[in-house]
Order: structure tokens, then C-alpha cells, then sequence
């Protein structure tokens, strides 16, 4: 059972419209201010006696001029391997990036999945790389794992508590 599966700002203020719509907009006000966006998407999870709790996050980075991100967290009530857990934030992050990879393609926007997943063979969550790496290509999305990638390592991770 999820819950808890509304956007909002890292301010705490709800999205009040779809999230294709809030994304749409905010590359409009972009486009019309001159901006050259790049856009990155990640999931971080943490496990919490029976509940897995996910944040999945938009990063926003105007170039020279900072950044700024959407969130949403969900909670998971079931038991989960560490290797499902990887792969459950990666199928987030792809998720959230297929509903509105169209957008950025319209807008020219850059777009990254970052996955929460050492490529260190002495990490456990490296027992997931290969199958998040394909599925993240067979998506035909450029990737970044960690050290490299922020957006799940470290925005996601801020705010999934």
C-alpha cells in the first residue's frame, strides 16, 4: 500500500496542478527568461522496520543562475531485498522521467536519471547495476550512478526521511 504520492516544492507547498503541468510551465517561464535548463531526476529510499519510505525528486538546474527541485515521497509497507529496493528507485526515477521526457524533448532541455547505486563491487546496492544500467538504456535515457549522481544521492536522499 502506497501513500503519500503528491508533488510539492522543496518549500513544502503542494503542487496544485499535474505534475506534466507544473513541469510545462516551468519550462515556459524558462524559454520566455532566457534560461539554458538541464533537468535531473533521482529516487532514494530508506528502509524503516516494515516501511520503505521513497523520495523521488526533479531537479531543476539553471545554468549559472542555481537550481531548484519537486518532490514526492511514498511509503511501501512489505518487506523488500536490496536489490529490489534499487531497483524499485530506479523504476521511480524512470518512471517520472517517461511521463515527461516529450516535454523536454519540446523544450530542448538536457535530462539525466540519476540511480542511488554504487559501482563499487563492495556495496551491496552494486548487486542491482547491471539490471538498472539496462533498463535505464533500454529507456534511452543518459545516466549517471553514484559518486555521480546528485539528484538520488544527494537531494533525494535530504528528504526521504
Amino acid at each position: 500500500m502506497e501513500q503519500r504520492n503528491s508533488w510539492r516544492r522543496l518549500n513544502g507547498m503542494m503542487v496544485q496542478t499535474p505534475i506534466r503541468e507544473e513541469v510545462r510551465q516551468v519550462l515556459l517561464t524558462a524559454q520566455e527568461q532566457g534560461h539554458t535548463m538541464k533537468v535531473c531526476i533521482g529516487t532514494d529510499s530508506q528502509v524503516k522496520g516494515r516501511c520503505t519510505k521513497f523520495a523521488t525528486v526533479i531537479v531543476f538546474i539553471r545554468k549559472g543562475k542555481g537550481g531548484f527541485m519537486y518532490l514526492r515521497k511514498e511509503e511501501i509497507y512489505r518487506k523488500m531485498s536490496i536489490k529490489e529496493r534499487m531497483l524499485d528507485e530506479v523504476a521511480r526515477t524512470v518512471d517520472t522521467a517517461y511521463q515527461l521526457t516529450d516535454l523536454f524533448t519540446a523544450f530542448n532541455v538536457d535530462m539525466e536519471v540519476h540511480a542511488d547505486i554504487n559501482t563499487n563491487p563492495a556495496f551491496k546496492s552494486n548487486d542491482a547495476l547491471k539490471e538498472a544500467m539496462g533498463y535505464i538504456m533500454g529507456m534511452g535515457f543518459s545516466f549517471r550512478m553514484k559518486p555521480d549522481a546528485f539528484a538520488s544521492s544527494s537531494c533525494a536522499n535530504k528528504v526521504v526521511q
